[in-house]
């Protein structure tokens, strides 16, 4: 279990660090910003990444709400939900923290002016959306996450290529949420930056937290339903 908690820390880390780190540092710089398909891209890399490094050690969740979903699904136990989101909280906090000292290294930074890549509705969504349209977009966005990891990992898909198509799907999210909630569907990504962002995002939190797992365990009820195989 030891191994296992270190992998979903050292995992939801790099989700943070990498993921968010493209957006705080790089997506915005003038003439050279990767913008938000460049952030996309980041985050489907970094869970495609350690998909293939630490799958086989702890499943490479690095999310509560996968957590969930998978607990849900019947795929994950129950007893190892608490300490699996203690460990992947940890990782974000950790990887958002590495995060504030690189960016604080540059002359004029104000974490929370910049919103430090947090997650938002309202005034604070990037394309000004309400609440109501943040909470359908991370319900269902999480939903069809739950949907492309519970089948990409199910016995009967082609062995390998799992990693693949959930980091894809992630990019693909990002594409289509960016814009909404600056896409979440990941409680502990939302938590580290909002920590250091400090004033708004920890305000608007608890929706990042309700939506990505309300939609994760819709997922794991449905795919039950969808993959299970019929009796002879």
């Amino acid at each position: 279990m030891i191994k296992k908690l270190g992998a979903e820390f050292i995992g939801t880390f790099w989700l943070v660090l990498g993921g968010c780190g493209s957006a705080v540092l790089a997506a915005g710089v003038a003439d050279v910003g990767i913008g938000w398909l460049g952030v996309s891209l980041a985050f489907g890399l970094t869970v495609m990444t350690m998909a293939y490094a630490i799958g086989h050690i702890s499943g490479c969740h690095l999310n509560p709400a996968v957590s969930f979903g998978l607990w849900m699904g019947g795929r994950f136990p129950a007893a190892e939900l608490g300490p699996y989101i203690a460990a992947q909280v940890a990782g974000g906090i950790a990887g958002a923290a590495v995060l504030y000292v690189i960016a604080s290294g540059q002359a004029g930074f104000d974490v929370a002016a910049s919103g430090f890549a947090s997650n938002g509705f309202g005034e604070h969504s990037p394309g000004g959306y309400s609440l109501t349209a943040a909470l359908v977009t991370e319900v269902v966005m999480t939903f069809m996450f739950l949907i492309i990891i519970l089948g990409a990992t199910d016995k009967r898909a082609p062995a390998g290529f799992a990693p693949i198509a959930i980091g894809l799907g992630l990019t693909l999210i990002h594409l289509i949420s960016i814009p909404v909630t600056n896409t979440s569907v990941n409680p502990a990504r939302s938590t580290g930056v909002a920590i250091f962002q400090g004033d708004w995002a920890l305000t608007q939190l608890w929706l990042f937290w309700l939506a990505p797992i309300v939609g994760a365990l819709l997922a794991g009820v449905v795919y039950r339903w969808l993959g299970s195989e019929e009796e002879a």
